[in-house]
């Protein structure tokens, strides 16, 4: 029952989770042309898009609450079973609480008496009571309890229940806090675009038409599908040879500079009063260089393989259904793209190492332990790159939650690890050099598939420059395309040294929210995907970023298989196996198609087929036998 109830929550998702802010010189590609909306046919646009998108998010709440249900209706069984850390029940609930603060009080009850621990707040001290009044009742009858939610002083709870099976009249029981109903709501509210974003003069930015510098003001969530952002006393300067000491000193004294930052060639210079249109014409004019832009945000958003051979190889393989509690139920995305056949193929390898610049990633989640290498805080050095979103975490479980641990959701990869790099500050927004910085860093430091689950609508070469350091050191660059329905090409995406990413839904069908072009690669899921939260939780967001880490999982699965391609192979790989959706061959709206896990596998097994990767081939394939 509940799985046909998540199936159907599915089919209400429709909107996104990345966003998308950036610049550049070059103008984006053509879109169709279009009778030019009158206002009442626009204001009936935005209310219809509102309306779709705050049922997407009522979806997501919901989807969340069931998962963190499911979630801590199985911890209480654990320990009702006494299969919790500790030598006394007191010990086990504390260290059970510990790791989940969202349960606020636990009672481990039997017919004589019970240990508690927690308390219960006073201001649902009445409705808790009774509730838990109801459960203990349920348990010891041997039955299951899980309420209603209930809201109170805005604020979401939940009572559940979990009986003993040997031993009827005892169980746990508890109330818990559903604050991540609360967070996703609010994360997607803001990501999802149903209030402007990021919002002007908190970080003294300036809105603007994408590639460009003419001024926009955005006032609703709905403007920011045309619309960029950038810091207004901030420029990105690449000179055609550094300046000297004593130039810098000229430059900073005539802008009045406040601070200069220097990546490879680039520097990034702010103002204390000069805005950036004047800080562009003083250096275009005065030192010529090979760039200038603006410094903008970021936001939380072939080679033909051997005919045939993949596709029958690829039915021969057994499933492998993982034991993770939310696997059977909730995880509809992995089965889709054959997965449970290309673990049978590989399983993936800590050798290759998957950067995520995002938010962060909440370092202690129970199912993301042994998985995270030592990472990097772009936004706060002397900081480690905690998640104070909720984004990053989410995009780290998709590739990388432990599998097979009998612990919340499966990941794509087995063994893979991550290395967090956290570019997007708490309001879930990063400046282009944070990102570049973040590219730059995370391929120095071994990262061998990089995804990048956001963007914007302007091309910026500062970070172009990045991202071709990273492809020169043969790392697979993959990102978001963005949510706005649109076939304006977002950024980096749109960068041909980068995979883009559509979203699909649990049909088959692109997912109403993904933008769409002739820079599409491929398409994964991202409608409604369970995946880690921050408080050692889960939810349930949909996005074009949670569709790109799908991507990112494979490519990195390919590589722990055949560590001998380069990245532009890899990337074919990818391509050329796909399942072809909506029109025959390529098309905009899944590229080359949605991902094929067990064929991309298949073929990486089979394509080290050059005389100088022959030897490596028959020692790997001896030593399997």
């Amino acid at each position: 029952m509940r799985q046909q109830q998540w199936k159907g929550w599915i089919a209400l998702a429709t909107a996104a989770l990345m966003v998308m802010p950036l610049t550049s010189c070059s103008e984006p590609k053509a879109s169709k042309s279009a009778p030019a909306p009158t206002a009442k046919s626009h204001a009936e646009s935005v209310k219809a898009e509102t309306a779709s998108k705050l049922k997407i998010m009522q979806h997501d709440m919901d989807a969340t609450s069931m998962l963190c249900t499911t979630e801590c209706t199985k911890d209480f069984a654990h320990l009702a079973s006494g299969h919790t850390e500790g030598s006394t029940k007191n010990e086990k609930i504390k260290n059970m609480m510990d790791m989940h603060k969202h349960m606020l009080y636990v009672s481990w009850m039997n017919p004589k008496r019970s240990v508690d621990r927690g308390a219960i707040p006073d201001n649902v001290g009445d409705k808790a009571v009774k509730l838990l009044k109801e459960a203990r009742a349920a348990v010891a009858k041997g039955d299951k309890y899980s309420s209603s939610p209930f809201m109170q002083d805005g604020q979401r709870y939940i009572v559940l229940g979990s009986p003993e099976p040997k031993h009827l009249g005892s169980g746990v029981v508890g109330l818990v806090k559903q604050d991540v109903v609360g967070q996703v709501e609010r994360h997607q509210r803001r990501n999802l675009r149903l209030v402007p974003y990021p919002a002007e003069g908190h970080y003294r930015v300036e809105s603007v038409k994408a590639n460009s510098t003419e001024e926009t003001t955005v006032r609703t969530g709905e403007d920011n599908g045309g619309a960029s952002h950038y810091h207004i006393n901030e420029v990105v300067v690449r000179f055609h040879t550094d300046p000297s000491d004593l130039e810098l000193a000229q430059i900073r004294k005539d802008i009045n500079a406040i601070s200069v930052q220097k990546l490879g060639y680039t520097f990034v210079f702010r103002s204390k009063k000069m805005e950036t249109k004047t800080m562009m014409r003083y250096f275009q004019q005065r030192w010529k260089p090979v760039y200038v832009e603006p410094h903008y945000l970021y936001m939380t958003n072939d080679r033909q393989i051997q005919s045939g051979q993949p596709s029958a190889l690829s039915d021969n393989h057994r499933s492998i259904i993982p034991n993770d509690v939310l696997y059977k139920e909730y995880q509809w995305n992995l089965p889709t793209i054959s997965t449970e056949k290309g673990w049978s193929v590989g399983k993936g390898s800590d050798t290759i190492l998957i950067g995520v610049l995002d938010t962060g990633v909440q370092a202690d989640h129970p199912d993301l332990k042994g998985k995270l290498a030592t990472g990097m805080n772009i936004v706060s050095e002397e900081d480690a790159p905690d998640d104070d979103v909720g984004h990053g975490t989410h995009v780290a479980g998709i590739i990388a939650a432990s599998v097979n641990n009998g612990e919340g959701v499966a990941g794509m990869t087995w063994y893979n690890k991550l290395l967090p790099v956290k570019v997007l500050d708490s309001s879930g927004a990063g400046s282009t050099y944070s990102v570049a910085q973040g590219v730059i860093w995370a391929t120095d430091h071994g990262a061998k598939v990089i995804n990048m689950s956001l963007g914007n609508y302007a091309e910026a070469e500062f970070l172009h420059d990045a991202l071709k350091y990273a492809f020169d050191h043969d790392v697979v660059l993959v990102a978001a395309s963005g949510n706005d329905n649109t076939d304006r090409p977002g950024y980096p995406a749109a960068y041909k040294e980068v995979l883009a990413v559509a979203a699909t839904d649990q049909n088959g069908k692109r997912a109403s929210f993904s933008n769409y072009g002739d820079y599409i690669d491929v398409a994964a899921p991202g409608d409604a995907i369970a995946s880690t939260y921050p408080g050692s939780q889960y939810a349930a967001l949909s996005g074009t970023s949670m569709a790109s880490p799908h991507v990112a999982a494979l490519a990195a699965l390919i590589r722990s298989i055949n560590p001998q391609l380069k990245n532009t192979e890899v990337m074919d790989i990818i391509r050329q196996t796909a399942k072809d959706l909506g029109d025959k061959g390529k098309d905009n709206y899944f590229g080359y198609g949605q991902i094929d896990v067990v064929k991309a596998l298949d073929a990486a097994e089979q394509s080290a087929v050059s005389l100088q990767r022959y030897p490596h081939n028959v020692a790997r394939k001896l030593g399997k036998s």
